[in-house]
């Protein structure tokens, strides 16, 4: 989507700092990180939300958590924990209409969240 910032992201067409990329997602840094380890883990396939994704994304939205676990390893938090979070809508706390999914480690975390 031409005016999306994180497809902006994903082409260069913004700074971003890039921690992954492969051939369906890009993750980077959270620009106001809630935690030591804050990465967004987003599809380059322009979904605005979970509530777009159909049968055929299936393998994407599981490719995207599988990122996710893998960049927890290698920022070393796979051991003491960390929080993926999937924002669904303004009532969530989702402020920009791209799939994304956040990665959230290095400190420990309260429960309930919000």
């Amino acid at each position: 989507m031409k005016h999306c910032l994180f497809c902006q992201i994903a082409r260069r067409e913004r700074p971003g700092r890039i921690v992954f990329e492969d051939d369906s997602v890009v993750a980077f840094e959270d620009l106001n990180p809630q935690a030591p380890v804050h990465i967004l883990i987003i599809p380059k396939k322009h979904l605005a939300g979970l509530d777009e994704a159909a049968a055929e994304d299936e393998a994407l939205l599981g490719h995207v958590q599988r990122v996710a676990a893998q960049l927890a390893a290698d920022r070393s938090v796979s051991r003491s924990g960390y929080r993926t979070v999937l924002n669904v809508g303004p009532h969530a706390g989702q402020s920009v209409f791209h799939l994304h999914l956040h990665l959230i480690g290095g400190r420990p975390m309260r429960w309930p969240p919000g």
